[in-house]
């Protein structure tokens, strides 16, 4: 039996042909977004109408992984930002998020970004270690006020 090799799909969150691949995403984002919106593909539609782009791993018909991403002038220079990098957790250690990773790094070196960031909660002490081994550091706290319920 041939095993599949993993691909990295960017998305169209605003094209319908892209939509089998979104709905095979949503449980994965779900399992690390519980609170997602339940209209999933009208949440991510209108993260794109405001920059967000997604990239899917798959291997075979199988989402693995996902990235939602953006890029965007700050203060301090062109900045690629990912809001969301999610590996399947019974699937880790196969590479999947270290490769979507690298993809995304790629994109943000095309993009002619200066800056390659994301964020993770402080909980996440098993996703700190991997960003530390990819060569990423800690450059910032991030703070936080809820203004709404969420």
């Amino acid at each position: 039996m041939t095993t599949a090799e993993p691909v990295i799909r960017p998305l169209s969150l605003k094209d319908a042909g892209d939509r089998p691949w979104l709905d095979r995403a949503e449980a994965l984002h779900r399992a690390f977004r519980p609170a997602l919106p339940a209209d999933y593909a009208g949440h991510l539609t209108t993260m794109a109408e405001e920059g967000a782009e997604m990239a899917v791993l798959t291997v075979g018909d199988a989402v693995r992984a996902i990235a939602v991403y953006r890029s965007h002038h700050t203060t301090f220079g062109r900045r690629f930002y990912i809001d969301d990098l999610v590996t399947n957790e019974a699937r880790r250690g196969r590479g999947h998020g270290r490769a979507l990773l690298a993809w995304c790094e790629a994109q943000a070196r095309e993009q002619g970004c200066d800056w390659f960031d994301l964020e993770s909660g402080t909980q996440r002490t098993r996703a700190h270690r991997f960003y530390f081994r990819e060569g990423m550091h800690v450059f910032a706290f991030g703070f936080r006020k809820a203004l709404t319920g969420g």
